[in-house]
């Protein structure tokens, strides 16, 4: 997706990538321009695709990966689909970290981990339900139907074709149905 500048103007039209380019060409309020108006959403996506406990951590590195590359945005995308791209990696690289850390010292291995947990009422809590879907599934729920990014966006931040994030999508959805109506029933 590339980013529409406003007519006329050759800025592009989204708040978020005209701070990032004025950061990129050295404008230091810009880039706290940036950051303040993509923290959230960035907060939450990493939340959701690892954990809250490892959020606040995961969004800084996704920060620091972020200007570290700012030189090399050419802005043919927008600001939040690439900052959003950056925290799906630094999430992967997360993960494969506590996974070379628990194959190393197999500490985690008493600690199965349930696919879903109702609470006290009987009802799954919405984070529990979003940890029981497959990984590629959560990634593209949680970006589309939480974050409300596109399916275009999505597939960008995902790097697989619009089709593939609209059927993991689809079966997020089926799934996430079938628990809360197993819950129910349980």
């Amino acid at each position: 997706m590339s980013v529409e500048p406003e007519a006329g103007t050759g800025v592009p039209s989204d708040p978020a990538t005209r701070f990032l380019l004025a950061a990129r060409d050295g404008d230091q309020a810009a880039a706290g321009d940036f950051v303040r108006a993509t923290q959230a959403e960035v907060w939450r996506f990493v939340a959701a695709l690892v954990d809250r406990d490892a959020a606040d951590d995961l969004t800084q590195d996704t920060y620091l990966r972020a200007f570290r590359a700012l030189p090399d945005f050419a802005g043919r995308s927008s600001a939040r689909t690439w900052l959003l791209g950056i925290a799906r990696r630094a999430c992967a690289d997360h993960i494969r970290s506590l996974t070379r850390l628990r194959r190393l010292g197999d500490r985690l291995a008493a600690e199965p981990r349930p696919t879903h947990v109702p609470d006290q009422a009987g009802l799954l809590v919405a984070d529990d339900l979003l940890r029981s879907l497959p990984d590629d599934r959560r990634s593209a729920f949680v970006l589309t139907q939480v974050l409300g990014l596109s399916y275009q966006e999505t597939a960008e931040i995902e790097q697989v074709p619009v089709g593939t994030i609209r059927s993991r999508v689809a079966r997020a959805r089926a799934h996430l149905v079938e628990a809360v109506q197993a819950a129910r029933a349980g």
